[in-house]
Parts: C-alpha cells; sequence; structure tokens
C-alpha cells in the first residue's frame, strides 16, 4: 500500500482543505493543543534538536508527517537573535521604506523572495514578513520596517513581497494586526478609531495585502484598538479578518502579546507565539482544560488546529521540508542593491548631480569610512562576515536586545574608487571638517538617525550636533551634498545651505556602492517618497507622542496625561485618532498645510511631461496618457493618479487611486493606463455594512506628487455598493 493511500493526508493531489481535515481526524487532544502554542527556542535551556533557532518554535508530530514550525524573523532579511547561530549572517534589504519608495510591485516580488530564499535555505518554514502598519506618526520607531503612509501603496507592495516569500514554499506572515502605530506604551496603549476610519486606512492595507499575497498567517499586533487587545479583539480577527475577508489562515500572536486563554482564543487568536514573554502560556495546559470543561468547544479548537495545517499545506511548507542549503549571497547582494538604488529618493539637487569623476570630494560623517547604517530590533540582520561596527545600547527599552549596527559597504571606499582624489572626516573635529571641506571640489556629508523597535524618536531633528555639522561644511563649500540615512523624515533646518540632498534610508548589504552609483550618474535616481515630510512636529495629529516615558512600558505604569487626545484609565491609556482615515499626505490636505516635501516627491537628473489625460467613469475609473522623457537621460517617472472623494466621515479629501512606474530612455514616449479599485472611491458604510460608491462627478487628478499637479479632469460614477 502507497504511502497515499495509507495516509492520504500526504496526498499532494487533494485540497488543503480536504487534507487537513483528514490530519484533524487522526490527531490526539494533546497533540492539537501542542500545534497552538510555541516558545523562543533560544530561551530553552535545551533546544529541540529540529529547531532552527530562530524567533519562534512550533513542534511538530512526527508520526503523522506534520512538520516543525520554525520561524524567523523579518521583512529585510533573516535576523539571528542574539547571534546564537554562530557566524551565520544574512543578506540585508534595504529599510522597508526604501523599498516602498521605488514604487515597485515586481521589485518588492523579488525582494520578498529573496528574503523567502534565505530563510527556507537556513532550515525555517515561516517569515515573520509583511509589516503593512501605516504610518501615522513620523517618529515611530519602526517606521523603518513599514511601507509608508498610503494604504494602496503599502497594500500592493507588501501583498508582492509576501508572494515573493512564499514562493519558496514557506508561509510568510503579514503583520502588525492592526494600527500598531506607535512605539511608545505599544503594550498598554488603547488605539481609538471609528470602524469607517479604520476601514478606509490601516485595514485597507491589510486587505489589499492579503488579497494579493495570500499569506499564510497574521501575526496581531500588541496594543488595544477600542478597548480590546488586537490578540483577542473579535471585532479585528472574526468579523472583519475571518467573517468578511474569509481569511482561510491562522492568526498568531506578537510575542509576548497573548493575555489569556479562553478570550483569546474565542476571539479569534489560533496560535500563542514565544510563550515565554507572556505572563503565563495561556494555550497550553490551561487551553486543554477550558476546552474540556466546555469554555472553548472542541470545535474552536479544532479550527484553530485546522488553520495552521492548512496554511502550511497550501504553502508548500508541508510537502517540501526547508533544509538547509548554500546560499548565493552574490546574486542576493545585487537583488538589495537594485532596491537600495530604487529606492533612494533625490529630494534636492541644483545642479550639482551627478557628480563627475575629475572631481576632489571631501566625505565626511556617518561613519561613512566603515559602512551604512541599519535599523534596529526583531528585524536587525546581522551581515554576511560580520558587522562592520557595532555601538552598545545602554539605555532605553530597546538595550536589552539592540546594538546600533553598521552593514560593511563603506560609501568612502565606493566614492573613493570614482573620484580623482577623496579625504575623510568623522566629524568630531569640527573645524578639521571644515578644512578639508574647503580644499575639496565637493563635500559629501553623511547624516545618520537610528532608528529601532520599541523606542520612538522624540524629535524629528537629526541627533547629536548634525545640524550644526551640516551647516558648517555647507558655508566651508557651496556644493555640499547631504546624504540622509534615517529611519524616516527628520528636519532640514539647513536645507537651503545645501546644493543637493538625497535621502538613502537605511540602504541594506550594498548601500555604500548603491549610493556611488547615484552620486555619479551610473545609477538613475528614481525613488519617491512614500511618506511625507512634515516641516515641524506641529503640523501633525499628535505633536507629542502620546505617553512617551522613559523605560520599559509596563502595564499600571503612571502615564503622563499631558498630551492632546490621551484618556488615562485602569493602568493603561487611549489615544484618540482625530485625523481617521486621513493619514500623512491627506491629513496635510485636509489641514491646508504644506509639508517639507510632500508624498511621493522625488527628483531626476531628466525631465518627465504627462500628456493627454482622458478619464472613463462607470464603476471604477481609467486614467489614460502618455508619459514622455523630454531630458537627455534615461530616467523612471512615477506619474501618480489622485481623486478627491467624500470619506466614512463625510469630508471630501485626496485619495491615491493608482500609479505607474515608467522608465523611459532620452525622448522616449509611452501610453500608459491606471484603473483603479473601486474601494479608493467609496466611502465605508457601517450601516451596510460594506463600501458605498454613491456616485456622480469626481474630480481626479494626474500629479507627480501630492501637491503638484501635471494634469486634472472629472468623469462619471455610478452608485454602487461593495461588499465588506
Amino acid at each position: 500500500m502507497g504511502q497515499a493511500e495509507s495516509r492520504p493526508w500526504m496526498d499532494p493531489a487533494r485540497s488543503p482543505d480536504e487534507r487537513a481535515d483528514l490530519l484533524i481526524a487522526q490527531l490526539t487532544l494533546d497533540e492539537m493543543i501542542g500545534l497552538v502554542h510555541g516558545p523562543m527556542p533560544n530561551l530553552l535551556d535545551t533546544p529541540p534538536a529540529d529547531a532552527a533557532r530562530g524567533a519562534g518554535y512550533v513542534p511538530g508530530v512526527a508520526r503523522l508527517g506534520i512538520p516543525p514550525q520554525n520561524a524567523t524573523d523579518a521583512s529585510l532579511g533573516v535576523a539571528n537573535p542574539r547571534k546564537v547561530r554562530k557566524g551565520d549572517g544574512a543578506t540585508a534589504l534595504p529599510s522597508g521604506l526604501a523599498l516602498a519608495s521605488a514604487w515597485d510591485p515586481d521589485l518588492a516580488r523579488q525582494a520578498g523572495a529573496m528574503v523567502g530564499a534565505e530563510a527556507r535555505a537556513k532550515g525555517f518554514n515561516i517569515l515573520l514578513g509583511g509589516g503593512v502598519n501605516l504610518t501615522r506618526d513620523p517618529r515611530c520607531g519602526r517606521n523603518f520596517e513599514y511601507l509608508g503612509e498610503d494604504p494602496l501603496l503599502a497594500g500592493v507592495l507588501v501583498g508582492e513581497a509576501i508572494a515573493g516569500a512564499q514562493s519558496n514554499d514557506i508561509v510568510c506572515t503579514i503583520k502588525h494586526f492592526a494600527i500598531n502605530d506607535q512605539e511608545t506604551c505599544r503594550h498598554v496603549v488603547d488605539v481609538q478609531i471609528d470602524e469607517g476610519a479604520l476601514r478606509e486606512s490601516d485595514l485597507l492595507a491589510f486587505q489589499i495585502g492579503i488579497e494579493r499575497g495570500r499569506p499564510g498567517s497574521v501575526m496581531s499586533a500588541y496594543n488595544r484598538l477600542n478597548g480590546d487587545w488586537c490578540g483577542e479583539n473579535d471585532f479585528l480577527l472574526n468579523r472583519v479578518l475571518k467573517g468578511d475577508w474569509a481569511y482561510p489562515g491562522w492568526v498568531m500572536s506578537d510575542w509576548g502579546g497573548c493575555h489569556s486563554t479562553a478570550k483569546a482564543a474565542l476571539g479569534g487568536l489560533d496560535q500563542e507565539s514565544g510563550e515565554q514573554l507572556d505572563k503565563q502560556v495561556y494555550f497550553g495546559d490551561l487551553l486543554k482544560t477550558a476546552v474540556q470543561e466546555g469554555e472553548v468547544s472542541f470545535e474552536r479548537l479544532t479550527d484553530m488546529v485546522r488553520r495552521i495545517l492548512r496554511s502550511l499545506i497550501a504553502h508548500g511548507a508541508f510537502d517540501r521540508p526547508s533544509e538547509r542549503e548554500e546560499i548565493d549571497y552574490e546574486a542576493h547582494a545585487e537583488v538589495a542593491q537594485a532596491a537600495a538604488e530604487a529606492g533612494t529618493v533625490l529630494l534636492k539637487n541644483q545642479g550639482l548631480l551627478p557628480l563627475a569623476p575629475s572631481l576632489k570630494v571631501a566625505v565626511i560623517g556617518g561613519h561613512a569610512d566603515v559602512g551604512v547604517l541599519s535599523g534596529g530590533g526583531s528585524s536587525q540582520v546581522i551581515p554576511v562576515g560580520g558587522a562592520a561596527l557595532e555601538i552598545p545600547v545602554t539605555i532605553g527599552p530597546s538595550s536589552a536586545f539592540s546594538q546600533v549596527t553598521y552593514h560593511p559597504s563603506a560609501p568612502l571606499t565606493a566614492i573613493g574608487a570614482r573620484a580623482s582624489m577623496v579625504s575623510y572626516a568623522d566629524g568630531q573635529d569640527l573645524a578639521a571638517a571644515m578644512a578639508i571641506a574647503a580644499q575639496a571640489d565637493v563635500a559629501i556629508v553623511f547624516a545618520e538617525q537610528w532608528t529601532t523597535e520599541a523606542e520612538d524618536v522624540p524629535t524629528l531633528a537629526l541627533p547629536g550636533d548634525q545640524h550644526t555639522l551640516i551647516t558648517a561644511i555647507a558655508s566651508a563649500n557651496e556644493k555640499t551634498v547631504v546624504v540622509l540615512e534615517t529611519g524616516g523624515p527628520v528636519s532640514m533646518p539647513w536645507l537651503d545651505d545645501a546644493a543637493a540632498v538625497l535621502q538613502a534610508w537605511y540602504p541594506g548589504a550594498r548601500g555604500g556602492e548603491a549610493i556611488a552609483r547615484l552620486l555619479y550618474g551610473e545609477a538613475e535616481p528614481a525613488g519617491r517618497l512614500p511618506i511625507s515630510f512634515p516641516r515641524s512636529v506641529d503640523d501633525l495629529a499628535r505633536p507629542e507622542i502620546p505617553g512617551m516615558i522613559f523605560g520599559p512600558p509596563e502595564e499600571g505604569r503612571t502615564i503622563p496625561t499631558s498630551y492632546p487626545n490621551v484618556q488615562q484609565h485602569k493602568g493603561r491609556f487611549s489615544v484618540a485618532h482625530p485625523e481617521g482615515a486621513a493619514v500623512g499626505y491627506r491629513w496635510f490636505d485636509r489641514q491646508g498645510t504644506a509639508p517639507l516635501f510632500p508624498f511621493g516627491f522625488g527628483l531626476s537628473y531628466t525631465a518627465f511631461a504627462h500628456e493627454g489625460l482622458t478619464l472613463e467613469g462607470g464603476e471604477t475609473v481609467r486614467a489614460r496618457f502618455t508619459v514622455a522623457n523630454v531630458g537627455d537621460r534615461a530616467g523612471v517617472d512615477t506619474p501618480q493618479l489622485y481623486a478627491v472623494i467624500k470619506g466614512a466621515d463625510g469630508i471630501a479629501g485626496l485619495r491615491l487611486i493608482g500609479w505607474a512606474r515608467v522608465a523611459l530612455a532620452a525622448g522616449e514616449r509611452r501610453e500608459v493606463e491606471i484603473t483603479a479599485d473601486p474601494r479608493l472611491l467609496a466611502a465605508y458604510d457601517v450601516a451596510l455594512p460594506g463600501w458605498r460608491i454613491d456616485g456622480g462627478a469626481v474630480a481626479v487628478s494626474l500629479r507627480s506628487d501630492a501637491q503638484t499637479v501635471t494634469l486634472s479632469g472629472e468623469t462619471e460614477l455610478a452608485a454602487r455598493t461593495l461588499a465588506p
């Protein structure tokens, strides 16, 4: 008798649902309980032999061929927490904001496929990637992991990255569900927001990402939403995710994000992750007792297990177990470099860039002689061969698990290979830095801002005396370029003094080489901002970060109440979100406030024109137009389509409804068509429930960024409703 006959759940010809049901019938109660919780293997005295030593582990059931679940962080590369896998480096992608700045779904898929391939080759079958929390505050310490402030852009790109990762026969998550928009007090904050606004913003990003990427798992967020923990939030998990969206996969908790047994299980949580970080193991013996006593039905437990098994089967992790393999790190570094080049944004250029190789160059600051900066936390990638520099963190919540880490791709080396002469100063001695700047044809100042999981930055200012340094160098040499390696937007009091500004974010494994190629015109700047740069924190919906305190946030801590939109109660605090769905550029548009740099902004070494916009209405908006490269160099344009739509709050506002990424040779022209997702033309009506398009005239504009209109028109939409 063959395996398919004796073990029909192993038959790949059967559907994932059928195979999962066949397995459920074979499992004992103890085996089922064993599949819905697991530890961090690195915190165990003796990790299991089949644990891949990553972020999470759930034992399999060998007698039935169910593989263990081995999970690794994260979206930007395979992490190695506490370096427990000795000498095991990985390829670091640029930050999520860099990837989002490329506005390129194909590149997002390639990047996800690269990380997924390394995860699989290191023995993992679950990648804890897919971060898509919208940027509601530019000071959030984890913004660098995510994909910006717009639900369409973020949702499309995260979906493609997830699909790429899962092409390796592993499961990828989408996270953190939902509205984890600040790291400050993330374990206690209670986010208050209306359902309609939530559906039109953060939930829409998740919905689009799930539709495009079909992630095997969803990771819940730490925070509360409208009173309930996200990991036991019936509205989020049962009504929206599993009900309205018919999501078939499983919901795992974030590490330390499970708070109960019956309430969590009945609220939609399917698996407790990193159980040592919770107050107790809620989904082990406590869940078994709850099932035996009828507090949690046996049917609910089987649903939890079925969802896990179905995803492992559907995404190949069951039939093609992950095995350690050789990795082509050179090829993967090329993917990271391509992403860095595509996602770097040219913010200012007064004719200085691209640089000529004949120029004498002074390079200053930012540890540019060593490497490029990366962000901290669970997404931290240890580079192949080791870090170029690691600086201990001695204070703050991240000090327990973060170091300021530089990838060994030194901009100084890459620039030195191109310049006729190069000198370097670390910027600590201001007079010395000004002296070499004055003697050079061009000064390049590298400025940096380290951000990390578990902490927000209290200000938009660059840390230390970097603003003073930049101003001083610009006074010594009017041809000063500023290269920013930051986790998000920063203020620029020196902007008028600099001749050029390049936003490189955290540029990843080949960041130094990518920056040099862009500076010298070997690569074309094509990035467009996925996030608005405010002029001041006073222009934000919350000028001060609610609950900003120093030290680990704990339930019961006294929270300062001198913040707007904050109410303290029962050892936690709630934060109102009066901006609703008006996140980022929508907020600036609503307030009539001009940001320092708008969403979608980015310069090029060539010039583009948009011509001949025609619009078709009806069930959605279809736009046709021509993009022309009217400059003398090849380049990439990203025309963006916007509409003015009335939302659930009854206020009409600007929305991105589509875009195109168009690479053109000098003098080339191309016709482009964009079709809008109709949900972006609708208001969410909680009374339906669902999306409602009232019908009638809608104003549509083609723009080079959220504030710069190139063409505009109007079309008629038909009244209709859409399911949630």
